[in-house]
C-alpha cells in the first residue's frame, strides 16, 4: 500500500482528500504548514516507513511550499506532485523548475489527483524493477540505483529526468516525441497548454550542459533528441 504525505493549509479539503484516497488504498497523512511537512520528511528518512510521495500545496504558512522544494534536495529524494491555483502558471513552471514532478490545480477533483498519484508512484516503481539494457553513451545511468553519471560525474536529476534520460538514451539519436514522452514518462496525455515535459528538459539541458553544449536538441514540431 502506497504511503504519502499531503501539505496544504486547508484542513477541510486534506480532510475530504485524506479520506478518499485512503477509501482507495493510499495511507496518507496531513500536515498544514511548510515547517511540519519538512520535519515529518526528515522523521521518516530516519525509520522503515518512508514515504512514496510528497502532495504539496504551493501557498502555506510558516514555510511556503516553493521554499519546502528548495530545501527538499537535502531531505529527501520523494517524489513530489504540486497543488497549484488556478491560472497561476508562473508557480507551477518555478515548481516543476524547483525539481517538483507533476502538478495538479486547485480546485481539485479527488478522483484526478488519486490518477496523478498512481502514474508517479507506477512510474517510479516500474523505472526501478526494468533493467532494459541501454545504448553505450558518455551517460551511465543506473536503472536498480536510479543513479546518474556523465563521464565519471555524479549528476544529481529528479526522478522525473531520470526516467526522461532512460527514454531519451533508449532512442539515442532518433528524435522523440513530445507526445510519445509525455504519454510514456509523464503518463498522461500532452495538453496544448502544457509546459511540464518543457521545463523537465530546460532543467536536465542546463545540468547538462558543462559537458555538452547542446546535450538535448530541440526538433520544431517534432520533440527532442538526445546528441550526448
Amino acid at each position: 500500500m502506497a504511503n504519502i504525505l499531503l501539505g496544504d493549509d486547508d484542513e477541510e479539503l486534506t480532510q475530504l482528500l485524506q479520506e478518499y484516497l485512503q477509501n482507495h488504498g493510499i495511507e496518507c497523512d496531513c500536515v498544514h504548514d511548510g515547517e511540519a511537512v519538512i520535519q515529518k520528511l526528515k522523521a521518516a528518512s530516519h525509520n522503515a516507513s518512508a514515504y512514496d510521495l510528497l502532495v504539496l500545496d504551493i501557498m502555506m504558512p510558516k514555510i511556503d511550499g516553493l521554499s519546502v522544494l528548495r530545501q527538499l534536495p537535502n531531505i529527501s529524494d520523494i517524489p513530489v506532485i504540486m497543488l497549484t491555483a488556478k491560472g497561476e502558471e508562473i508557480d507551477r513552471i518555478i515548481g516543476l523548475e524547483l525539481g517538483a514532478d507533476d502538478y495538479i490545480t486547485k480546485p481539485c477533483n479527488p478522483r484526478e489527483l488519486l490518477a496523478r498519484i498512481n502514474a508517479v508512484i507506477k512510474r517510479t516503481n516500474a523505472a526501478a524493477s526494468e533493467h532494459t539494457p541501454l545504448p553505450e553513451s558518455r551517460l551511465h545511468l543506473d536503472q536498480n540505483q536510479r543513479v546518474c553519471q556523465i563521464d565519471g560525474v555524479a549528476l544529481q536529476v529528479t526522478g522525473t529526468e531520470f526516467d526522461l534520460l532512460v527514454a531519451l538514451l533508449k532512442q539515442k539519436g532518433e528524435v522523440v516525441s513530445k507526445t510519445w514522452l509525455s504519454e510514456h514518462v509523464l503518463q498522461r496525455e500532452l495538453q496544448p497548454f502544457d509546459r511540464s515535459l518543457d521545463v523537465h528538459v530546460s532543467r536536465l539541458r542546463k545540468k547538462l550542459q558543462p559537458f555538452h553544449d547542446e546535450p538535448i536538441k530541440a526538433v520544431r514540431g517534432k520533440g527532442y533528441q538526445l546528441v550526448l
